[in-house]
């Protein structure tokens, strides 16, 4: 290893034993620091309520579900009673959480994601959590184009299966195509909010859009005029 990656390395990981949140994910038993860039989210807009129905993309190691299941349990368990229902889908596996539904596969093929709608067995889907994101080749618009296309996939989702009050929580990037994502998003949501949780690193260009209430078909493409 060269000196220079070395540094480096020894950097990030000093950042990363010192973060807040990494200890607190350690001390609290999350997965990962994930879990409160969802916390800092729900608790700002009030998402997630016992007895929804929620799905969960890009799932892996499972933070996200673990924070969803501590939410639908009598005093934040973390096992045993669960009122709700909580889908996670995720390419990679992951060790299983009690109550919830795991499906493997990639979201981007038609069978996986016909697997997912059959799980839901008709029910209606209060929210959709999505922090997907594909491997980044390090060409900008190539990367764009993966991470649109994630993006697309899952507002596609929302507005076929969540209710008509419900919400969709999806990873972006700023950066090239950030826009067309924002348009996309008014275009399919009444309410739409960009935000970036304490929880996400200051470097990262990582952020987080919030459509709340699916709009109908008819007014899809329209924004709402």
């Amino acid at each position: 290893m060269k000196p220079k990656n070395k540094r480096v390395n020894r950097a990030w990981l000093h950042d990363h034993l010192n973060d807040p949140y990494v200890k607190a994910a350690q001390r609290e038993g999350y997965r990962s620091r994930a879990a409160y860039k969802l916390k800092e989210i729900d608790e700002s807009f009030g998402l997630i309520k016992p007895g929804q129905v929620v799905v969960d993309l890009g799932a892996a190691p499972g933070a996200w579900s673990q924070y969803l299941r501590r939410r639908f349990a009598p005093e934040g368990a973390a096992a045993g009673e669960l009122h709700g229902t909580i889908i996670a889908l995720d390419l990679l596996d992951f060790e299983s959480i009690e109550g919830v539904t795991f499906l493997q596969g990639d979201f981007r093929e038609d069978e996986v994601a016909a697997r997912l709608v059959q799980a839901l067995d008709g029910r209606p889907v209060d929210l959709v959590v999505s922090d997907m994101a594909p491997n980044l080749s390090g060409i900008p618009v190539s990367d764009a184009a993966r991470v649109a296309h994630l993006v697309e996939l899952a507002v596609e989702f929302s507005l076929q299966h969540l209710r008509p009050e419900g919400a969709l929580v999806c990873k972006a990037f700023h950066g090239s195509g950030y826009s067309q994502l924002v348009k996309l998003f008014k275009e399919s949501f009444r309410i739409v909010k960009p935000v970036k949780p304490k929880a996400s690193r200051d470097k990262s260009a990582e952020t987080f859009l919030l459509g709340i209430g699916p709009k109908s078909g008819k007014d899809v493409g329209n924004d709402g005029k």
